[in-house]
Formats: C-alpha cells, structure tokens, sequence
C-alpha cells in the first residue's frame, strides 16, 4: 500500500458530505422505485401517517430493507478499510480473507440445525471472529512480531503472506459451505444459496435495521478513534511505537471490530462479495489514504453502493428479484481486476 500522503481536510470534508447527500438520494430512489411507485411527495407523508394507505405499506415493506441495505455496505466498507490499513494491501476485504465465508458456514450450519434467528445471528459473527482468528494466527509472524525487530519481515512479503493465508481460507470455507449445502434440506436448499449469493429480502423487521445501523455506528466511533494510531501504524509498526502507540492493542481491538462488523452485514444478507473491496479503493483514489476520512467516507460509500444495488436487484426484473451479491460482484470484479493490472 502506498505510504501515508497528506490531504487537504476540506477535501475530505467535502467527499464526506457529497457521499452522505448520495446516501439520502439512494434512500429516496430506494423507497420511491419499484413495482408500486410512490412520488417523493408522498414518502413524507407516508412516514406521518397522512399518505394513501397503499403508500404507507409500501413504505412499510422498503424502510427496512433499504436500511438494512445501507448498513450492510457500511459494515462491509468499515471492515475493509480497516483491513487493508491494517494488512497495507488494498486487495485485502471480508470476502477475498474467507471472512464473510466463514460467517456464512457458521450461519448456515446453525440454519441447518434448526437455529433461530437469534442464535444463527450469533453464530454469523462467532464464525467471523473465529475465521479472522485463524487468519491471524496463520499469519502471526507477519503481523505480531515481538519486539519489533529489523529481522521482520518485509511489509510486501507479509501482506502477501496474510492474503495468500485468506485466500486459502476463503477456499476451505467454501468447501465447507458445499458440504452443508449438500446435507441441508431439499426445503431449506434455495433459501440458503439465495442467502449465500448475498440477499436482503428477508431484511422486513424495522427494530433489526435500526441495530444494524446502530452497529455500523459504534463500529466506525471505536475505529475513528484510532485513525490516527492507524495512520501511524501505516508508515510501519516500528515508527508508529516511537511515537507512542501500542500496536498490538490497536491491532487487536481494530481485528475485533471488523470481524464484527462482518459477522453483523452477514447475518442481515449472506454474503455480499466486494463491497469492502472497491469501496475503500475508490476513496483512497479520491481522498487518499488518511484515515480520519477515509474510514467513514468508506462506510458511506459502502452503504450507498449496496443500497444502489439492491434497488437494481429489486427493480430490473421485477417482479423476479436478484441477489444483490451478484449485481455487486457484477461492479467488484471489473474493479478487482482492473487493480491488479495496475498492480
């Protein structure tokens, strides 16, 4: 990952702001379009009470999901932004480390066993945190060195170490998850690979919405509070401990919140691919690479991608409905791959 360069904050500023303006347009465009159109000027109406009655279920259908859906791509983006800074490797995201996979076989298995939502909620971010364990006690000699001496390894050779690690995970978990498809029931079969292929239909409870946001929020409160630890540890781990951080605690809290923040976006729509991925690149490119914005210039930006696409998902053949996985995988591997001819 290119060193630290520093940006004009009102640039940053002015990046935050445009993206939560998009967030608010998606958000109309997202309530406003689909089988049953609604005008914008009945939306607020709706939200009072005083709308046409069909408005207001229509209205009561889509909230939620397009809430669900922006804090869904905001988790994602979070996890991302915070793995590729912690990793120094743009190509570095939930789904390319098998950290959304090993959510999803953990979510799935319980689903297989009966569980209830609750409990394959819980299982979907246990098997986050216990897939980005294993990555990181695979990966232990690249990333947590003791003493950081000069025989560490080269930052290049350890980010690449840790992403082949992901990658191979990232294959095991999906041979696990072939496993449980091949177990489960012919009744629970098509739920589960719509699930796995990244959906939000089942995204109908407002109260769920509203905690995933509250997640997404405490989330990115707990990481911006360390974006300049984080811009430190960027330069390396040696200077960032001379001026004064504690790497390994940093580490390990910013590890925790994005396993968290994977097993939360999870649980709400299966695996959506590439989000944190082309979401934090994108605004790297645009604001570069400090991350008191870029943090949660990421999470608005990965909110306002997954909200766009499941507005797509939902509209372009309706009454037939995408996965949004595929229409965001559909913009995250053009994107993959145009990266890696650069790189």
């Amino acid at each position: 990952m290119a060193a630290l360069r520093p940006r004009s904050d009102v640039r940053g500023r002015r990046t935050l702001a445009a993206l939560a303006l998009a967030g608010g347009v998606a958000l109309l465009a997202a309530l406003a379009i689909g089988s049953v159109a609604v005008p914008v000027t009945e939306l607020a109406a709706a939200l009072t009470g005083r709308a046409d009655p069909v408005a207001e279920a229509v209205l009561q259908l889509r909230l939620p999901r397009a809430l669900s859906a922006f804090a869904v791509g905001g988790l994602l983006a979070l996890s991302g932004a915070i793995l590729q800074a912690l990793l120094r490797n743009p190509l570095a995201d939930p789904y390319v480390l098998g950290i959304s996979g090993g959510a999803a076989v953990a979510a799935l298995g319980a689903l297989a066993f009966g569980a209830s939502l609750a409990l394959m909620q819980v299982a979907s971010a246990l098997g986050a945190l216990a897939t980005l364990a294993l990555l990181f006690a695979l990966a232990h000699r690249a990333l947590f060195l003791r003493g950081y001496s000069t025989a560490a390894l080269p930052g290049e050779e350890a980010s690449t170490r840790v992403l082949l690690t992901g990658v191979m995970i990232a294959a095991f978990c999906s041979a696990l998850l072939s496993v449980v498809l091949t177990l489960a029931a012919d009744a629970q079969l098509r739920t589960m690979v719509f699930w796995l292929l990244g959906d939000l239909g089942g995204a109908t409870e407002l109260p769920q919405a509203l905690a995933a946001l509250a997640v997404l929020a405490a989330g990115l409160l707990l990481a911006a509070r360390r974006a300049r630890a984080l811009n430190l540890m960027l330069r390396g781990d040696v200077q960032a401990v001379t001026q004064g951080v504690d790497v390994e605690r940093h580490r390990r809290l910013l590890v925790l919140i994005a396993a968290f923040a994977t097993g939360s976006a999870v649980m709400l729509a299966g695996a959506v691919g590439f989000v944190g991925f082309v979401a934090p690149h994108l605004l790297r490119l645009a604001i570069g690479n400090d991350q008191r914005f870029l943090l949660p210039a990421a999470a608005l930006a990965g909110g306002v991608l997954v909200l766009a696409a499941d507005t797509v998902a939902r509209t372009a053949f309706a009454p037939l409905q995408l996965p949004v996985g595929v229409v965001t995988a559909l913009v995250g591997v053009p994107a993959f791959l145009w990266l890696l001819a650069r790189r």
